[in-house]
């Protein structure tokens, strides 16, 4: 049994907060509440293409690690090396955390999808564990990749307490996430479009560094259908500044072509707000229901900005309906699992995985 602390593999923008997404969000959190039980080790450079020296430092932080410990790499930095990553299973017990298949970013052209797929492949059939970020993202790892379900591990996102937003009248909209073509803001610009004609503002809070010709489209796409004075894309906020915008908020609006968690969507429950968001991958089993069957949001086809704008005006033109909602939310929010709840899940996988009693306990 390894008594070594768990080499945490993270990448280098993980503290970035103008490039803030889900899976930094995640292994930040896991490393704040798990503190010495993990030694992170962050590695700048383009992943999942690094260049030789972002490689070598790859090889060099796996080697580093003690013979026979466990060590944890994000999927980001492990799945378009294989050729790095894959020899040194053979002397650790090595897990992946895998946020986001590569082959799954929107996007991509085909070719490169498949290629990193291939890549991803070799490289989670040749490690000891995969740890997936919920029920829906481990089902499809295992099926897609052909892993054994032994080999799966489901540790989902916690979420931290905060106070219940007051919000306004209910035309308060807030699109949390980074602009990206995964993120729909394209979508959401054209439904919001259609709805010109009933009060609402709404904030797109985000980074805007990730892929600044889609923020080119998204940005002209508000020109053309006129709501430049209405639709914001404000860029990333510090803490205080984003938690009076949750705060004010009435809706969360998330239209991802797909999401394997969506970490802003509990974030939003947790303040009692309702979301509208998509009908895809893991986000109904992330937007949950209530024993009464009441689901706290409105869920809608990914990629579909007429029935988009078809929700957004149900929900701003009937004030019963936004109560419902707001009141299935506050309901939701008392069942939602905090960040020491999921971390003691990882530390038990990465306790099994090295063959210790518990540190996780």
């Amino acid at each position: 049994m390894s008594t070594d602390p768990v080499t945490f593999v993270l990448p280098g923008d993980v503290d970035d907060v103008t490039l803030a997404s889900g899976g930094n969000t995640y292994d930040r959190r896991m490393c704040d509440v798990l503190g010495p039980e993990l030694r992170a080790v962050t590695l700048p450079g383009r992943w999942p293409t690094p260049d030789s020296a972002a490689r070598y430092a790859l090889d060099g932080a796996l080697g580093n690690a003690p013979d026979g410990s466990v060590a944890l790499v994000d999927g980001l930095v492990a799945c378009g090396v294989p050729d790095v990553v894959v020899p040194h299973t053979s002397r650790l017990r090595l897990a992946i955390l895998l946020h986001l298949p590569l082959a799954d970013e929107t996007g991509l052209p085909a070719d490169r999808a498949a290629e990193l797929d291939v890549k991803e492949r070799e490289t989670v059939r040749a490690v000891s564990a995969v740890i997936a970020t919920s029920d829906w993202a481990g089902r499809r790892i295992t099926a897609h990749h052909g892993l054994s379900p032994s080999r799966v591990h489901v540790v989902a996102p916690g979420t931290d307490p905060a106070p219940l937003a007051a919000g306004s009248a209910g035309s308060r909209l807030l699109c949390l996430a980074s602009v990206t073509p995964r993120k729909g803001q394209d979508v959401l610009a054209v439904a919001l479009g259609g709805v010109l004609d009933l009060p609402w503002t709404c904030a797109c809070v985000g980074s805007v560094r990730r892929d600044p010709g889609y923020v080119d489209r998204v940005r002209g796409l508000i020109a053309r259908h006129g709501l430049d004075e209405r639709m914001s894309l404000a860029g990333p906020l510090p803490d205080d500044e984003l938690e009076t915008t949750w705060a004010g908020t009435d809706l969360l609006v998330l239209p991802s072509y797909g999401e394997t968690y969506g970490m802003v969507v509990t974030e939003a429950l947790a303040r009692g707000v309702p979301v509208l968001t998509t009908d895809v991958d893991a986000l109904p089993d992330t937007l949950g229901s209530n024993p009464d069957g009441a689901v706290p949001g409105i869920l809608v086809p990914p990629g579909n900005a007429a029935a988009l704008t078809d929700a957004l005006r149900r929900y701003l033109d009937r004030p019963t309906l936004r109560d419902r909602l707001r009141a299935a939310a506050r309901e939701r929010r008392g069942r939602l699992d905090d960040w020491d709840t999921a971390a003691k899940r990882l530390a038990g996988v990465l306790a099994r995985l090295g063959g210790e009693p518990s540190w996780a306990a």
